[in-house]
């Protein structure tokens, strides 16, 4: 079970961060079309703008999950490499909490856009796009982040746990690995 979970987390994570490059490329050829359309023919899209930027709603979460599974964020680590082993691995649980809490908040926020945007049915002002289709891509992107961070701050407790006991630790892997 433990495996499978690892495994479907990590193709979860890999599915959203392939969705994120095909967002980018879906704009890049959007805008370059209505710039064409703008200067070149002289008649301009009305939609690019707006149906750009709505796509950038989604595109700024997908990709968060995957750096967290990759350790990308960056890090100051002057003076986290002076401490002793214990102090770092206490650290780092401290860490992974704090971005636990802070991946779960945004996840139940972007669940209440989601519920409240499907059932008012609200959608944008120029295109009429339901805005709940944006806010599910928000919110399964900070769900798959939760549940990433979730598995992280296990991980660390259970490496914290055993090199306390005494018993050689396993290293901590990426998902994935």
């Amino acid at each position: 079970m433990k495996g499978k979970f690892r495994k479907a987390l990590d193709t979860s994570t890999n599915v959203l961060l392939y969705c994120g490059g095909a967002i980018v490329i879906v704009q890049a050829f959007w805008i370059t079309y209505g710039v064409f359309m703008r200067y070149v023919i002289g008649s301009p899209d009305g939609m690019v703008t707006e149906a750009t930027a709505l796509m950038l709603v989604p595109l700024a979460f997908v990709g968060l999950s995957y750096a967290l599974k990759a350790d990308a964020f960056p890090k100051v680590t002057i003076f986290i490499d002076q401490l002793s082993t214990g102090k770092r691995e206490s650290l780092e649980i401290a860490n992974n909490f704090l971005m636990m809490a802070i991946s779960v908040f945004f996840a139940l926020a972007a669940f209440k856009g989601f519920s409240k945007s499907y059932v008012s049915l609200a959608a944008s002002e120029i295109l009429l796009w339901p805005k709940y289709y944006f806010w599910a891509g928000v919110f399964v992107s900070l769900l798959n982040l939760s549940l990433v961070s979730i598995l992280k701050l296990y991980d660390s407790i259970i490496y914290k746990l055993e090199s306390v006991r005494g018993a050689t630790p396993v290293p901590q892997v990426k998902l994935g690995e």
